[in-house]
């Protein structure tokens, strides 16, 4: 358990007024954000779902084209959303730190349940952290699922959790038949390559940073999984990385922000692109988000689908590939970059 390294929990770093960013978060220069020449993402895409043949075609573009796009008229309750990020951030801000640290997660363990800081694996000075606190909810398969493992208050967070990822999952479902559609496939060819779908909830805290330039919320990554959906308060500084520059995704409270993760890439044959994106802090506002992932069983042969031959990228067992990514570090899309034929 991570309750022995409670010292290593960013809240706790601000809380000690330091005038500079502890060595171990300082990015090397080139990873460092240029916050003073930020491009605003307003042209990321946005699909109205209420539609659903111009819905189709829509996010075929914007997979191709983008790897990202953001949902409205999505049908998650929007009543859920906001009460997701609301007791989110009570966790983070209301809870004592004994409280908080009752849940701590394996900090030895990839993607272990529980409230942490860590990302990455590895030798303790050999990596940089990330600007970030977390709390991270298996939510499916049921069997994973384990609410006394989640905090008891607020007195609904357990309920609205469970109820949360019950969306999220149907949400995705659906967006991977569309996804599958548009590339003229049977709707149900990328969840069945992917299989059983694992979910997780990670609410991420992201506090004020007294050196925003020097470091990040979350390091340049794309996501492992199948897909992602994303919300996020109203602070902003998630960036998607795109024509060889950072782009601000800005925030829209009623929309869900749609990652397309790596295993989307492998199984559509390159065809749609996962995103690369990162995560920015800064001086004077903490920020929250909610990503829900969507992923392959540790045991799935993951490859493109036969319909469209020759295959750009090897067959990989997802499992290695998780190991691959927390211990050697995302470094962007590497590990992605390493299965191309």
């Amino acid at each position: 358990m991570e309750t022995a390294a409670a010292s290593s929990r960013v809240e706790l770093i601000v809380k000690g007024n330091l005038p500079e960013v502890p060595c171990q978060y300082i990015q090397p220069p080139e990873a460092r954000p240029n916050l003073h020449n930020s491009v605003d993402g307003a042209s990321i895409p946005t699909v109205d779902l209420s539609s659903s043949d111009s819905a189709r075609e829509a996010i075929g573009d914007a997979c191709r084209n983008w790897g990202a796009f953001h949902v409205i008229n999505h049908g998650v309750p929007l009543h859920l959303l906001d009460r997701m990020r609301s007791l989110g951030l009570s966790f983070f801000r209301d809870s004592p730190m004994e409280d908080k640290l009752r849940y701590a997660c394996d900090s030895t363990s990839a993607a272990s349940e529980g409230y942490g800081s860590r990302m990455l694996l590895g030798a303790k000075d050999d990596v940089i952290l990330d600007w970030r606190d977390y709390f991270d909810h298996h939510t499916f398969p049921l069997s994973r699922r384990n609410p006394s493992r989640w905090p008891i208050h607020p007195p609904d967070y357990r309920q609205v959790v469970g109820e949360y990822g019950d969306e999220m999952k149907k949400l995705a479902q659906m967006l991977l038949g569309v996804i599958s559609e548009s590339l003229g496939l049977p709707c149900s060819s990328i969840e069945e390559a992917v299989g059983e779908i694992y979910q997780n909830i990670t609410v991420s805290y992201y506090p004020p940073c007294p050196q925003p330039e020097l470091t990040l919320g979350l390091q340049s990554h794309s996501d492992m999984g199948a897909i992602t959906l994303l919300i996020q308060d109203d602070v902003g500084g998630l960036q998607l990385y795109k024509d060889d520059q950072w782009l601000t995704v800005p925030p829209i409270s009623d929309a869900i922000l749609v990652l397309v993760a790596d295993q989307t890439e492998i199984i559509t044959n390159g065809i749609y692109k996962s995103a690369q994106h990162r995560a920015v802090t800064n001086a004077n506002r903490a920020r929250l988000s909610v990503a829900t992932f969507h992923d392959p069983s540790k045991t799935a042969r993951i490859a493109p689908v036969s319909q469209l031959s020759p295959p750009s990228y090897k067959e990989v067992v997802y499992g290695q590939y998780v190991s691959s990514w927390y211990s050697k570090g995302p470094e962007g899309k590497r590990n992605l970059d390493a299965l191309l034929c």
